[in-house]
């Protein structure tokens, strides 16, 4: 996958402010994938994320971790499926969350994305997030990755050439 951006997000704040930023691109059709060992802030990514597309500040965003999927409906009638596949044991389980069928109509926000189907990378956007070496109270770093064209023109749009 060819890397469009990379940086030091200093604090949960800038997280979210990043995730804002992602949600001002995203359209119909578009799987984020969120990777990241546990702790390093993809729910926190998802739920920005989520707020700032629906455009409601105030609604709540549990953790899919049980639940598998959460659905959102936001702005003309775009819904957003927020997944946590931590709990599958391979790309086989995905098949019964109905996920493939929203795929060019939502937004699909996927936690864990090593457990889904192979060939749902080839457009994807994947956010990779990890604990800066001085701890996890001192940021994350964030790499942004895919080969999918549109992708990478609307980050270079957004955050400029790297």
């Amino acid at each position: 996958m060819a890397e469009i951006y990379r940086t030091l997000l200093s604090d949960e704040a800038a997280t979210e402010q990043f995730a804002a930023s992602m949600a001002l691109l995203a359209k119909p059709g578009d799987l984020l994938a969120l990777s990241g060992d546990l702790g390093a802030g993809k729910t926190t990514f998802a739920r920005a994320f989520i707020r700032a597309f629906c455009q409601a500040s105030d609604i709540e965003v549990p953790s899919p971790t049980f639940t598998l999927v959460q659905t959102y409906s936001a702005h003309d009638g775009i819904v957003v499926f927020h997944s946590d596949l931590y709990r599958l044991k391979g790309p086989d389980e995905i098949e019964d969350l109905g996920l493939e069928e929203e795929r060019e109509s939502a937004i699909l926000l996927v936690e864990w994305p090593d457990r889904m189907p192979t060939d749902w990378w080839q457009d994807a956007l994947k956010i990779e997030l990890e604990h800066h070496a001085a701890g996890p109270k001192n940021g994350r770093y964030l790499v942004v990755t895919s080969e999918n064209i549109d992708w990478q023109h609307r980050l270079i749009n957004l955050f400029g050439p790297q």
